[in-house]
């Protein structure tokens, strides 16, 4: 079996466990992508399975419209290969030869030697005619659509179209180890061109796919890949130097690693509910020569008796859990499993967790409520209830660098500027 062959496969099992069966693309990668040894079957895997999820319904169209009865169950391992086959041709542009022939020899691989034929003959159709349209949205869930247009009536059509394509790769640069420019200048000896936001002091924007491997210096903490979107929360937060602060909801660990980076001295209490997710962040943190001094913890972040020491924080961050509607395009498996009642169960922790947090910090300090998604009833609303029932909650207008004006806070859709989807409030304890 080639190496071509075995990625294709690979990728394959990956979306047929996704689209199918339920399963976390991030999961599913984490658990193939070692078997591949060479590091660029490992980013074609990744690149295959992330076109193929922001667009599923292209090549259900292209099924539907070439087939004369649909797959059956039995059959949906073959679905998801020629998905992956059909996003090679088209949006990632590899040669039709190479990608055909491997994709083909895949089947085989996946013990479908019967319907090998039937793979090169679709595929071979794909390249004559280009693939069937589809309307952008048809992947959203109903209820989903439905959210979008009554909260961004003039915006859904960008929405859809911004999810729909792969985002840059935005880098955070360590600067405790050298300037953006210095780095900037790195990536260019390295023959990798970046830009520069102006609005962000650490950030460079990579328009072409990059390994983390071919970034220089990545092994030893002097960059990290973190959304322009992301970076801002800190931004928006900046505490005073030497601030007791805390990040109730750190996993992965990208904020709380830049407050670090910008000030050493600041006193960092770091949460997460989930261990293992906590250990990543030591790694992280590891790896970022950051947080020596940090107090992590394993607890919900509500469950103030299970973890505070009654001392108040100066600075709160609450990156708080959500629909991840705004990051879409990185995590497109959200479209397919997200539910209604999965956005009851959310505005309700992210209450909970508004109203414990908001005890915990001292009178003058700054609570910023953050979250990935593009809904209002986590965002704007949630803020308008909260400001509601908390008296001395007073709110820090941000300015526009965060996006447009929602209720008290300000929002980012997908693909301004570059951006995931993000909502940002900055409230005050008077």
């Amino acid at each position: 079996m080639s190496s071509g062959a075995a990625s294709r496969a690979a990728a394959a099992r990956v979306l047929d466990a996704v689209l199918h069966h339920g399963r976390s693309l991030k999961a599913e990668l984490a658990a193939h992508l070692p078997k591949l040894a060479d590091p660029r079957d490992r980013a074609l895997v990744e690149a295959i399975c992330f076109a193929v999820l922001r667009q599923p319904a292209r090549y259900e169209s292209a099924l539907t419209t070439w087939m004369p009865r649909p797959l059956a169950k039995r059959d949906f391992e073959l679905r998801a290969l020629l998905f992956a086959g059909f996003a090679q041709l088209d949006p990632l542009g590899l040669p039709a030869h190479a990608a055909v022939a491997a994709t083909v020899e895949a089947a085989r691989t996946l013990g479908r030697r019967h319907q090998a034929g039937l793979v090169n003959a679709l595929l071979r159709r794909a390249q004559r005619e280009g693939l069937p349209a589809a309307a952008v949205d048809a992947h959203w869930p109903a209820w989903l659509r439905e959210r979008l247009a009554a909260d961004w009536p003039q915006d859904q059509d960008a929405i859809l179209a911004a999810t729909a394509q792969a985002p840059p790769l935005w880098l955070r640069v360590n600067r405790r180890q050298s300037t953006r420019d210095d780095y900037r200048a790195r990536l260019q000896a390295a023959g990798i061109e970046a830009a520069v936001d102006l609005a962000l002091p650490d950030a460079l924007r990579l328009d072409v796919p990059t390994a983390v491997t071919a970034l220089p210096g990545f092994a030893d903490g002097a960059v990290s890949v973190q959304d322009a979107a992301a970076q801002l929360v800190i931004e928006a937060l900046m505490p005073a130097s030497g601030a007791r602060v805390l990040d109730a909801c750190v996993a992965p660990g990208g904020k709380a690693a830049h407050l670090l980076e910008r000030d050493v001295s600041l006193r960092l209490t770091a949460i997460d509910i989930d261990a293992q997710r906590l250990d990543r962040v030591r790694a992280g943190f590891a790896r970022l020569h950051v947080g020596v001094d940090a107090q992590l913890r394993v607890a919900d972040a509500a469950d103030l008796d299970a973890w505070w020491d009654g001392v108040p924080f100066e600075a709160v961050l609450l990156d708080a859990p959500c629909s991840a509607t705004g990051i879409a395009r990185r995590q497109p498996d959200v479209l397919l499993h997200r539910r209604a009642s999965d956005l009851v169960a959310l505005t309700a922790t992210q209450a909970r967790l508004l109203d414990a947090l908001w005890r915990t910090l001292a009178r003058g300090g700054v609570l910023l409520y953050a979250t990935c998604s593009i809904l209002k009833a986590e965002n704007e609303a949630q803020v308008a209830a909260f400001l509601a029932r908390t008296p001395d909650a007073v709110v820090e207008p941000l300015d526009a660098r965060f996006g447009r004006v929602s209720g008290a806070g300000r929002q980012r859709l997908p693909g301004e500027g570059g951006h995931d989807g993000f909502f940002y409030a900055r409230l005050r304890k008077a």
